[in-house]
């Protein structure tokens, strides 16, 4: 069985609410539920994490390393600030893809700098919660072929 950890950043309990025309209508309960049901159709499992805390978001990227075998993190804020989020999944050395629900390449300046895309498979964003979808079919594509690879 594949484990996915998703991490949901700062200020992303609050989606639904907080600005909806960059992030939507969606809360946060329902893209879990998006998610969930795309693991299950999959046949993978995830667990769900969100955190508006960088320490605790570190711990649970360290705490991966025991039970998943990749993660989906959305940064959020610390996209742009985190050294030490960045410095949790390379120590980790789990595939990592990096989600944004806007396209942060249409944004300010300062979120289109991201310090976490350097240390992922890669990077997914612009294409609201459908990106969670996007990024848990990519991770589980790519563990999958790595475990081929593996036993060849």
């Amino acid at each position: 069985m594949i484990n996915i950890l998703v991490i949901h950043g700062p200020n992303l309990n609050l989606l639904g609410e907080r600005e909806p025309e960059w992030y939507g209508k969606l809360t946060l309960s329902a893209i879990n539920e998006m998610i969930v049901q795309k693991s299950n159709s999959l046949g993978c499992k995830v667990r769900i994490e969100q955190s508006n805390s960088e320490g605790e978001i570190v711990d649970l990227i360290q705490e991966a390393k025991k039970w998943a075998q990749g993660i989906i993190i959305n940064p959020a804020a610390y996209t742009h600030t985190s050294i030490a989020i960045r410095d949790a999944i390379v120590a980790v050395n789990l595939p990592a893809i990096e989600v944004h629900l806007s396209n942060v390449y249409k944004r300010e300046d300062f979120r289109q700098r991201s310090f976490i895309a350097a240390v992922c498979i890669g990077q997914i964003s612009g294409f609201g919660p459908s990106g969670y979808i996007f990024a848990l079919e990519a991770l589980f594509d790519f563990l999958n072929k790595e475990r081929e690879d593996g036993d060849k």
